[in-house]
């Protein structure tokens, strides 16, 4: 599956806010919105006036990159979610949600996205006891999702287990600390999902 391979720092300053697309480093005083706070290029100083279409793009672009979703494939994420009943944007956050890296993220086995989608490209996790090693895999209720034995020997999930001594997933998650394993209890819904993402003006510009 394509992705975006270019300098990501950039990507939070073009949205103003940190998308946490490097894990650690983002919480330090290396992180590029902090010491640069105005967008990327030769008018990223400049002042304009936002139309709203542009609020509306911007919040679609917000949305893909916080989830790190190609645009061909955002639109089919919006399509399936206008399909189902209910509200749209929130259907849409929904499936965003239930990726198979970001349940991995939201685990704390990853401490970012990016992190998350390569070591489940590297095949460091089973689901339901089969091998995942596709981070655009939708999980549903039910779904166990587990660190592969010969993968927990490993340093870097030696270190995760520390750090998920202290880690609380979502409640639409169960995480096993000692197994390292999680399973999915319930699905989201939107007052569990944290992204300052407002859905509605991403339904609006697909609306247009």
């Amino acid at each position: 599956m394509a992705r975006y391979t270019g300098p990501v720092c950039r990507l939070c300053r073009r949205e103003g806010l940190k998308l946490y697309l490097k894990g650690d480093r983002c919480y330090t005083d290396k992180c590029a919105i902090d010491r640069r706070a105005y967008a990327p290029g030769q008018h990223g100083q400049s002042r304009k006036k936002t139309s709203e279409y542009g609020l509306q793009l911007r919040e679609k672009q917000k949305a893909r990159r916080i989830y790190g979703v190609l645009e061909k494939q955002f639109r089919n994420y919006f399509e399936k979610a206008d399909r189902q009943g209910g509200v749209t944007g929130e259907n849409l956050l929904r499936l965003l949600e239930r990726r198979l890296d970001n349940v991995v993220f939201r685990l704390g086995f990853a401490s970012s996205r990016p992190e998350a989608r390569q070591l489940v490209k590297h095949n460091h996790f089973t689901l339901n006891g089969h091998k995942a090693n596709i981070p655009s895999m939708l999980v549903s209720v039910g779904d166990v999702i587990r660190v592969k034995e010969k993968s927990l020997d490993s340093l870097k999930f030696q270190e995760m287990k520390e750090l998920i001594a202290h880690k609380n997933p979502p409640a639409w998650l169960e995480l096993d600390r000692d197994q390292m394993a999680g399973k999915v209890v319930a699905l989201p819904t939107r007052e569990q999902i944290d992204v300052p993402v407002q859905e509605h003006l991403i339904v609006e510009l697909y609306s247009r």
